[in-house]
């Protein structure tokens, strides 16, 4: 039972602190509102799920040895959140033909692939959970009820803090500021990706 603690702990800090999954709903949620967030919200939360699980099932045990992901993925998701963050930049008021749509539910699943805190993650859920929770198929499946049930609430509290500011935001001159301050973290969350 310890180790289904230390889990939902693990998850937890995991899910809710800041990271390019939270910086990017929270811009979402700001600029397209909490409704039209969701379909990014539920994205990230099944792919996230979805990888965590795929990592455990058929890499877990081998990969045991692996402290990080391959330092490829770290440049490949460094660059999106960049082409993010100048999409972000250049986004000009609700309405306007320089706004960006918010990402899709597809969208956010694949964007998994590519963020390096999503692969930390799996693979150190891999490498110090899957050992110790028992008969592996029991536990996927309990892995996944507590991943989206931590996931799903974690994220999406980022995205409606980021709605909760559309009415501050209604001034075209904050909404550039909270845009470029968007921008600006995720091209820090870039370079932190591709520095560490």
């Amino acid at each position: 039972m310890s180790e289904w603690i230390a889990f939902i702990s693990y998850a937890l800090v995991m899910s809710i602190t800041p990271g390019p999954n939270n910086v990017m709903v929270l811009s979402s949620g700001a600029n397209f509102g909490l409704k039209r967030t969701m379909p990014h919200v539920l994205g990230i939360t099944y792919g996230f799920t979805l990888q965590t699980l795929a990592v455990c099932a058929v890499f877990g045990l081998a990969w045991n040895h692996l402290s990080a992901p391959p330092a490829w993925l770290s440049w490949v998701g460094a660059a999106y959140l960049a082409y993010l963050a100048f999409k972000l930049l250049r986004a000009g008021p609700v309405g306007s033909a320089l706004v960006a749509k918010p990402l899709t539910l597809w969208e956010g699943m694949i964007f998994q692939a590519v963020n390096p805190k999503a692969w930390i993650m799996a693979l150190t859920t891999a490498s110090v959970f899957v050992p110790k929770l028992g008969d592996l198929r029991v536990a996927l499946l309990l892995m996944a009820v507590v991943l989206i049930v931590i996931n799903l609430p974690c994220v999406t509290t980022w995205a409606a803090f980021g709605d909760a500011l559309r009415t501050w935001l209604a001034s075209p001159r904050r909404r550039a500021v909270f845009n470029g301050i968007m921008g600006l973290l995720l091209l820090l969350t870039a370079w932190r990706m591709v520095a560490a």
